[in-house]
């Protein structure tokens, strides 16, 4: 799948959603939740931040899902 995706670009149903899910979570949830945490004295927020990661990354994929569809580069398969 990564030739076609770095060659053409084609991609399958929901593959920037599973790809920018991950990286909310780790690249935005993470330390949004630490924050929460250390301001609020109790690391228990850090779930808290990981929501909030996780909404942007499949926010951000499904958005990229959606170009990919309108210019008619998306396989009708599911990985």
């Amino acid at each position: 799948m990564t030739f076609l995706e770095k060659e053409a670009g084609i991609v399958t149903k929901n593959h920037y959603r599973s790809k920018w899910l991950a990286v909310g979570m780790a690249a935005f949830g993470i330390p949004m939740g630490a924050a929460f945490g250390a301001a609020l004295g109790n690391m228990s927020y850090l779930s808290i931040g990981m929501l909030f990661g996780i909404a942007i990354g499949v926010n951000v994929g499904r958005k990229k899902d959606k170009d990919a569809a309108a210019e008619n580069k998306v396989l009708d398969i599911e990985i």
